[in-house]
């Protein structure tokens, strides 16, 4: 019982340190085209799109998950810091469970942030995503710098968005 006292301990205290980058053997490749349907129903996106120059960061999201929503309302209090990063919310999941989220974080609000589903779960396809939240971050460039699945805090998109 001591042991799995221990064991837990260091699992909670592990979790506040953020998470680790994944290794995906994707790093250094530019920015993948996944197409996206906007909150007004009828505007597509492509991820191509993104203005160059600006770091972009793909985040994967369920907009049932606690992390996910953790996740996204620390996004959107640090965006002062955040503010010269170009985020794409994408999501596989219905429509309007994606624009109840939109709504509920007022995601409107940030000309930053691009929210929308992936209707034909490219994303998750591409990264092999295995759980949410989900963060694909690239430079300046638009190449793959890391990936995070798990919430991570704002400070390390900003450190690894400006590598």
């Amino acid at each position: 019982m001591k042991k799995l006292s221990i064991a837990f301990v260091i699992t909670c205290l592990v979790g506040c340190f953020g998470a680790e980058p994944q290794k995906t053997g994707m790093e250094g490749k530019p920015l993948p085209g996944f197409n996206l349907l906007l909150p007004d129903s009828s505007t597509w996106v492509n991820t191509n799109q993104a203005p160059k120059g600006k770091p972009v960061i793909l985040y994967y999201f369920n907009p049932h998950c606690p992390y996910c929503k953790a996740q996204t309302k620390e996004i959107i209090e640090d965006m002062d810091q955040l503010k010269a990063n170009q985020f794409y919310f994408i999501t596989p999941y219905p429509f309007d469970e994606m624009k109840k989220f939109w709504k509920e974080y007022e995601l409107a609000k940030y000309p930053n942030i691009s929210t929308g589903i992936d209707t034909s779960g490219a994303m998750g396809n591409y990264f092999e995503v295995s759980g949410v939240p989900y963060l694909a971050i690239y430079g300046k460039d638009q190449k793959l710098t890391n990936t995070f699945m798990g919430k991570i805090y704002s400070s390390q998109i900003k450190k690894v968005a400006e590598q």
